[in-house]
């Protein structure tokens, strides 16, 4: 069945200037000069956003280094080639259970991420893998949990929807549609809570999908940010479809940046990282001065099913997606802008990208030699808290065991 006209219509909308193909910048480069003897570029975001309800809007320029920029484009391609390992790993059954890819979407995570402080808290669903690596993790602790190895990033005991890292402040995917929301609202109230007075407070994200969006614990989390004026973003990363059901077809509201009522919004451009970065800098300097929450719609796509259980062809047709790699392709973007900026050649680029092809490679054998959880050390440790009176391996006597004589070890 052939994409919703809806649907076919943001895909284009949101491209704006993308999908020319004689120029990877939405008008060019503005300037390049030196800073600290280092090469710094200005770039044109000019139709990247739209505002609702705000008085100001992201900058239409950033400003970048060459550094900066290949640090995004060595984070998206590692993301992209970890998330095609898994593909493949899944279907040569090493990964089981859900498994939901981010291919296609990197910019929305590394754009977040290179505009937060490492003190800004995160949660998300649970399309969670590369927001994991992004925010602290490694592509051996990735693989190794989806593995179910003890060395995996929730020691084998989360799986692909439930990575967490309190240390960085991810506090995780979240299995349950649109139930990382009314916990993410919990997180911007605890930074409203220990916030210093007179200075900035740190923010609180949860990302949700388009097909999450109309939720009651959404509406009821936003009415409680609004009134306490909580430093909180709902952040929606519209990929077009909720499972296999496209936009029209399941929300009257096509404009989640909208949703909020009164609550301001902003529609960014999420295949183009500067753009995200430069919208988000703006979110957090926005809902971290005391001004209260903000709705972030983030036009992307996903170039797999929902999950690896659906081809993702059944509701969309293959020349959609293919139109989508090649236009909009977050990855091709930004290797242009640095050939663009002047920043890199096309054999450097390629070079990079052979180099993280072998690291992740070298990463998965580190994950796959990792063993499997064990019943007396690995089983119950976490269940109590390190603090409350007990050790942390404890035997809880409420937990009813299973019989290993009637069941089998896959």
């Amino acid at each position: 069945m052939f994409a919703s006209s809806v649907a076919r219509t943001l895909l284009k909308r949101s491209a704006v200037a993308s999908s020319a193909p004689t120029s990877s910048l939405r008008n060019g480069l503005a300037l390049r000069f030196m800073s600290s003897g280092e090469d710094v570029a200005t770039f044109d975001l000019t139709g990247s956003f739209e505002i609702y309800n705000l008085e100001s809007q992201p900058s239409n320029t950033i400003e970048m280094s060459k550094s900066e920029l290949l640090s995004h484009f060595e984070l998206m391609y590692t993301m992209r080639r970890m998330e095609i390992t898994c593909d493949n790993e899944y279907k040569a059954r090493e990964i089981r259970g859900f498994c939901h890819l981010y291919d296609g979407q990197e910019a929305v995570a590394t754009g977040i991420n290179a505009a937060f402080d490492p003190e800004d808290s995160w949660i998300t669903s649970y399309r969670c893998h590369c927001t994991a690596l992004a925010r602290g993790g490694t592509v051996a602790g990735v693989l190794g949990e989806l593995f179910g190895n003890v060395e995996g990033q929730t020691k084998g005991k989360g799986g692909s929807m439930h990575f967490y890292n309190k240390a960085h402040n991810f506090f995780g995917g979240q299995g349950i549609v649109g139930a990382q929301v009314p916990v993410g609202l919990g997180l911007a109230f605890a930074n409203h809570y220990n916030a210093i007075p007179g200075k900035p407070m740190q923010v609180a994200i949860a990302c949700y999908g388009d097909g999450a969006a109309n939720q009651g614990q959404i509406w009821e989390s936003a009415n409680m940010a609004s009134l306490w004026k909580l430093p909180m973003i709902f952040c929606i990363e519209n990929n077009h479809y909720g499972m296999g059901t496209s936009m029209d077809r399941h929300s009257s509201h096509s404009d989640y940046y909208k949703m909020g009522n009164h609550i301001p919004g902003v529609r960014i451009d999420g295949m183009n990282v500067l753009a995200v970065k430069e919208g988000m800098r703006f979110v957090k300097d926005f809902v971290g001065s005391g001004n209260g929450p903000m709705y972030v719609e983030m036009m992307t796509y996903r170039y797999h099913g929902h999950s690896m259980s659906d081809p993702g062809t059944t509701y969309r047709n293959r020349e959609e997606i293919a139109l989508t790699r090649s236009t909009r392709d977050p990855l091709e973007f930004v290797k242009r802008t640095l050939i663009d900026a002047g920043f890199a050649d096309a054999e450097e680029i390629k070079t990079i990208e052979k180099r993280i092809r072998k690291d992740v490679a070298n990463q998965v054998k580190q994950a796959k030699m990792s063993p499997k959880p064990t019943i007396e050390k690995d089983l119950f440790e976490f269940v109590f808290t390190s603090d409350g009176g007990k050790e942390q391996n404890e035997y809880p006597p409420h937990i009813r065991m299973p019989d290993f004589a009637k069941s089998k070890f896959y």
